[in-house]
């Protein structure tokens, strides 16, 4: 056997190391998506003439294998068979034959590969392949003689490439779960065979039972004791009450209701969507990560198709279908409320206000799924749906109940998967928009349900659904956390947590929300709507594809991953964006125009807040790729703005800016001095800035980049700026709630939009004026007092007036004379 072990440390642990495998002539390049099994998450791999899950299979290592098309075999040490699939799995592995795809085969062929622990120990030759030399080879990638080779020769040039790109890129790790869906039937699938992997190979417990260990346990009947002595009730009826909490709380899982939201989603899903990206490497990792620990799924909150969308996946990849935390607003659905219930959803109040028991119950629900690995958690750590398309500051009260098993010692680890859920085009966009104008939220019903199947003929483009890599509370919390004061107190008695645990709660929140940023993906209309919303009223085609494009550039030297199609012509890229969102922008003689756009003279007051909504619907897009710009942004800002063109200057500039926008994009605690790092670093290596440890500049090339960037981020300048300015000089009584405030400032911000002293609609969004108001009362302009009726603001105009000053630009953008390194 001929030697393959120069890519690898170690030599094989075999003398010999040989495959024979048998695939029909006539199939081999047309193998059928693979259908996945139950048998700790092993893949059933069929070819279109072999027998269906269970008729034609046996089991080689977990992985099931259909013996009428495929035989696989294995040789070790050349005296025969011995040895099992895994071994033989690691012994290639060992030897530095490291597989990869081959860039010819076909997509439904590289779905069929067998999956293993090791993500590089799957390998197919392409028939059609130029780089597989010899033709018996082109088919198996190796004689029956030779050694298994990958696609690659590693002995030719071919060696060096494969070392350099040993990964696949990202859009190379997405499968299509649509286009297997659109191949096979959807009532097969739903009824196929589901036996997903547990944690620790435990059986889970029945939906009573969880009932019956949760009333039972010592924190419930402790705080029950507690409440009957305050109260002077019966213990009895307080357990009763309890029970009835529990009740309505409680998920009751059920197969069938699973089998039927299968079907149903399958058909509105590819109604729906044209492709449901997956990131199958990080499937994998969660299907280790579920049997090990038990595990707490984070997804981001941009639709309420995103809890549907997790489940459909978890049972698409024979994974363990979450325990979904949900509003108890979904309860009030007729029929469907149940039916979510069914499938794995638990309602719970919006606020629990000082409701001891209804807390007690809740919290030791969730602890007593998570200790015992019942199933995963879901819930969403920014607590409700984006708006506005950015990403929300973290709540901490589910994610406190939820590692609460691992700082008391009741597990020796739980892991936290952060996803990332990327839409090219949001259901509920004209919502939303209308929404952050004021306009009441519609209650959730089942005739509002139906009522919304018109939007089945609508097309709402892809979605990328990115698992990330499992987060391990135990290494996180390694030298940040002492637990030893939770064994000062039985576990049962509850208690706040610490200082210490609540800085580790705000830092863990803020971690998986970047993470989740960091995976997101960025569709070409993204970068679109950034251009257009920054060439108001209206560009011509030629320019909108020109500075897309740049910017495109921009975005990917800053870290962005661009979803942009290959092999496709920008005008082709951009007319298909034009097309798919129809009702936000329109082409007139050529010019690129929001839906709504009117001539200045037309304005009224009402078609203000119709222009807004446009306005507003295209903002939630560029929001989407604010958190890679934000940092170079500020510090580009803070460049126009300082007192002079000394690093030190624009540093404390820049912790300004960052400290007064800090509720409105998520940074991380205590990163300050990294996030002005990151800023500068990435300013520099787009050429825009030049400078020494002590003075910068902008080059002759950054002036575009830098007026670009700042332009990105005025209209939250200027808004925080319109606020500032009116509480100083209010018409309100010196104290008001945040409720009278929004409903003023609104009309009054309409009229400044009116009379043309204001340039962006989009400070009538509440959702800046919350964050403007949060941020002065954290930096203390603004006072927030307790009272009976509830909370009252009240304004410090001194310090008000300072934050006013800081705010406005102080210097224009300048050409350097001399641009230094």
């Amino acid at each position: 056997m001929e030697s393959r072990s120069r890519h690898s440390s170690s030599p094989p642990s075999h003398s010999s190391i040989a495959a024979r495998v048998q695939v029909p002539h006539a199939q081999a390049a047309s193998t059928s998506l693979r259908q996945k099994s139950g048998r700790r998450g092993a893949s059933v791999v069929t070819t279109p003439g072999g027998g269906r899950w269970g008729e034609h299979t046996r089991q080689l290592d977990g992985v099931y294998v259909d013996e009428g098309d495929w035989l696989v075999e294995w040789l070790a040490g050349g005296d025969g068979p011995g040895g099992t699939l895994a071994s033989f799995v690691g012994q290639m592995t060992d030897a530095g034959i490291w597989s990869r795809r081959c860039p010819t085969w076909p997509e439904a062929a590289w779905r069929a590969r067998l999956w293993s622990p090791c993500t590089r120990a799957s390998h197919f030759v392409s028939t059609d392949c130029s780089d597989c030399s010899r033709p018996d080879e082109k088919r198996y990638g190796r004689t029956s003689s030779s050694p298994v080779r990958t696609c690659l020769d590693l002995d030719s040039d071919g060696g060096d490439k494969l070392q350099k790109d040993t990964t696949l890129n990202k859009r190379e790790r997405f499968e299509d779960l649509m286009e297997e869906r659109r191949q096979s039937s959807d009532l097969r699938y739903a009824m196929r065979c589901y036996t997903p992997v547990v944690y620790k190979e435990l059986v889970p417990r029945t939906p009573s039972a969880l009932r019956s260990v949760v009333l039972k346990s010592d924190s419930v009947q402790y705080v029950i004791k507690q409440l009957a002595k305050e109260t002077g009730e019966s213990p009895d009826i307080i357990s009763d009450e309890a029970a009835d909490i529990l009740e309505k709380m409680g998920h009751s899982l059920r197969l069938s209701i699973v089998r039927f939201f299968a079907f149903t989603l399958s058909k509105i899903f590819k109604a729906l969507f044209q492709r449901v990206h997956v990131n199958e490497e990080g499937i994998q990792k969660l299907h280790q990560a579920i049997q090990e620990y038990p595990v707490v799924l984070l997804p981001s909150h941009r639709s309420y198709i995103d809890f549907l969308m997790l489940s459909y996946i978890m049972y698409t990849y024979d994974l363990s279908l979450p325990v979904i935390a949900a509003g108890m607003d979904f309860m009030g659905m007729k029929i469907v409320g149940e039916m979510l219930r069914m499938s794995g959803a638990f309602f719970i109040r919006r606020s629990f206000g000082g409701d001891k028991l209804y807390w007690a119950v809740f919290s030791e629900y969730v602890r007593t799924i998570l200790r015992n690995g019942d199933a995963p958690v879901e819930f969403f750590v920014e607590g409700t749906r984006s708006r506005t398309g950015k990403s929300l500051m973290p709540k901490l009260g589910l994610l406190n109940i939820a590692i609460d098993p691992y700082l008391v010692g009741e597990v020796f680890d739980m892991y936290l998967i952060p996803i990332s859920i990327s839409y090219e085009r949001i259901l509920e966009e004209s919502l939303y928009a209308r929404e952050l104008l004021g306009v009441p939220k519609p209650k959730e019903s089942t005739s509002g349900l139906l009522k919304a199947r018109k939007i089945l003929s609508e097309n709402f483009g892809s979605i990328h659904v990115y698992f990330g890599q499992p987060v391990s509370v135990r290494s996180l919390a390694t030298g940040i956390l002492r637990r030893s004061h939770y064994n000062l107190l039985p576990r049962h008695i509850p208690r706040r947590p610490s200082g210490e645990v609540y800085r580790f709660l705000d830092a863990l929140g803020h971690k998986i929300v970047a993470l989740q940023q960091k995976n997101m993906v960025i569709s070409p209309w993204v970068l679109m709507a950034t251009v257009i919303i920054q060439n108001l009223p209206s560009l011509t085609l030629s320019d909108l594809t020109r500075q897309t494009l740049w910017l495109k550039t921009i975005a990917e030297t800053f870290g962005a991953f661009i979803d942009w199609p290959d092999n496709v012509t920008p005008d082709k890229v951009i007319c298909s964006s034009l097309a798919l969102y129809h009702n936000i922008v329109k082409t007139i003689k050529d010019h690129i125009v929001l839906c709504q756009e009117d001539t200045q003279a037309k304005f009224t007051m009402e078609n203000i807040f119709k222009h807004t909504v446009t306005t507003l619907m295209c903002a939630s897009y560029r929001n989407q790729i604010l958190h890679i710009f934000v940092r170079p942004a500020l510090v580009a800002i803070a460049f126009q703005n300082a007192q002079s063109r000394r690093r030190e200057d624009i540093f404390g500039y820049f912790s300004y800016l960052r400290e007064v926008l800090s509720d409105e994009f998520v940074f991380l605690p205590g990163n300050l001095v990294k996030d002005f790092d990151e800023g500068l670093y990435l300013l520099m290596k787009s050429g825009a800035i030049q400078g020494s440890q002590v003075d910068l500049y902008i080059s002759d090339k950054g002036n575009a980049t830098i007026s670009f960037l700042s332009v990105m981020f005025a209209p939250f300048l200027e808004g925080y700026q319109v606020i500032c300015k009116y509480l100083l000089q209010q018409e309100l009584t010196d104290d008001f709630t945040e409720k009278r405030f929004i409903d003023v400032f609104r009309n009054y911000a309409a009229e400044l939009i009116l009379r043309g002293a204001i340039k962006y609609n989009e400070v009538l969004s509440v959702d800046m004026q919350k964050n403007a108001l949060a941020s002065l009362v954290r930096l203390g302009a603004v006072e927030k007092l307790k009272i009976a009726d509830g909370i009252i603001c009240k304004v410090n105009k001194q310090t008000l007036g300072r934050v006013v000053d800081m705010m406005v630009p102080r210097m224009p953008v300048k050409n350097a004379a001399v641009a230094r390194l």
